[in-house]
Order: structure tokens, then sequence, then C-alpha cells
């Protein structure tokens, strides 16, 4: 077998196990999934490493594959919570970013939605307002290259629970690096979740 054909074949090795804690063991880290796949086959050399682009790709095969029935209803659910969260915090223009965006989704999801205000604490100052039981916590995020602390707070929503992730209003325009594969975070505005759940319950029939 040829070196480069060995190559691939354990970054595959490394990309489908890694895929399986995720949608298993509910490990929401890709490094760290990749990781704990990695030792546990005893692969140690960084050319045998897969990107994250690899895992996610992995990702969609192994629900494909092992997760076709449940999957598809999961993620339906974390988008319409996705969706009912983001018109309660529409004055912050909310994006749904994250798993529930691109389409893996399990049942260990977090929906995560980012939000813009001038400081944080409005937003804190809504959900006491409106009643809202929160937990506060920190989100370590990536961007431009440089790593910052975000304020998030954890709320439950139609029995899912919701990540807000505060933003200032000029971060809008300048979303985090992915942790998937570097580039701009992808961000989609309500219309468009919306429009995605529209899709799956004519896909789902």
């Amino acid at each position: 077998m040829s070196s480069t054909r060995h190559q691939e074949q354990q970054r595959n090795r490394v990309a489908m196990l890694a895929a399986k804690y995720i949608s298993e063991s509910g490990i929401s880290d890709f490094q760290l999934a990749k990781r704990k796949a990695a030792q546990h086959l005893g692969v140690d050399e960084k050319r045998y490493m897969p990107s994250n682009k690899e895992i996610e790709s992995a990702l969609f095969d192994h629900q494909k594959l092992f997760y076709s029935d449940s999957q598809p209803e999961q993620l339906k659910k974390c988008r319409e919570t996705a969706v009912h969260a983001m018109q309660f915090l529409k004055s912050f223009n909310p994006r749904l970013v994250g798993d529930v965006l691109s389409g893996t989704a399990n049942e260990y999801s977090h929906v995560e939605v980012h939000v813009f205000a001038d400081y944080p604490e409005q937003v804190r100052l809504f959900f006491l307002e409106e009643q809202i039981p929160f937990d506060e916590k920190q989100k370590r995020i990536k961007m431009a290259g440089h790593y910052k602390i975000q304020p998030v707070y954890n709320i439950t929503a139609d029995d899912v629970d919701v990540d807000v992730v505060v933003f200032s209003c000029k971060e809008m325009r300048q979303a985090p690096d992915s942790p998937v594969d570097g580039q701009p975070m992808p961000r989609a505005d309500l219309k468009t979740v919306q429009a995605l759940l529209k899709s799956e319950q004519l896909h789902l029939g």
C-alpha cells in the first residue's frame, strides 16, 4: 500500500471515530473528539490527523448511516426552538450559528444564538424584566485570529438549552472564526432559519 493511501485511510479512521464520539457521547468540541479518537486508535502522527472539516463531513455521513430515522427530527426540534428564541430576542438582531445551523445537531446539542447590544447588561436586564430564568457563563471565541471572552446567557426554551452569546453592535459585521474551517462563522437571521425549517417540513412530509 502506498504511503499516501495509508495516510488517507488513517485520517478517515480517526475522522469516523471522532464523528461517532460527537454523535453518541455528547462531545461538541471537534478537537477533543479528534484527540480521543486518535488515542483510542493509537494514532499519534500529525499527518494522520484529519481536519475539522473532514470530521464534519464524517459526521454528516455517520448521522445519515446510523441516525437517519431520529436525527432529522432532532434537528427540526432544535431549529423550531431557534425560531422561537430568535423571535423572543428580535430586538437584539439574533443570528443562529453552530451545528443547528449547519445541520449536524443531535440530541446533545444546544441552540447557539448570537445577539448584539451596546452593553451585555441590556440582555441580562431584558431576561430579568421578562422573568426568564437564566444562567450566566462565558465563552472563549476566536475573532480575526485573536481570542476573547464573550458573555453568555443560558436559557431553556421548548425543553432545549439555548446559549445566547452577546456581542457589541459593531461586531454584527464581523463573525467569529469558525472552529470547523477557521473562516468567518456562518450566521443566519430569523428569516433564513424559518426558510430552513419550512424546507425541512416539506422534506419530512
